[in-house]
């Protein structure tokens, strides 16, 4: 999904979204943006897969007793 940064308000980025709603989100999570860009926001599912994968490990061996 792509969203626009329409302004910041304090510590907060207006994004509007492709339904042209708008939403505040915490500017530190886009540190470069400036008003006016287009940020590109996906889900990595392979990421997710390998964090859910060493969690579950970690989890067998907190509780292998």
């Amino acid at each position: 999904m792509k969203v626009i940064i329409d302004r910041f308000e304090g510590d907060y980025a207006v994004v509007e979204l492709p339904n042209e709603t708008f939403i505040d989100v915490p500017k530190a999570l886009f540190p470069d943006a400036k008003e006016g860009d287009v940020i590109d926001v996906s889900v990595d599912k392979e990421d997710t897969e390998r964090r859910k994968a060493k969690i579950e490990e970690l989890m067998k061996e907190l509780f292998k007793n």
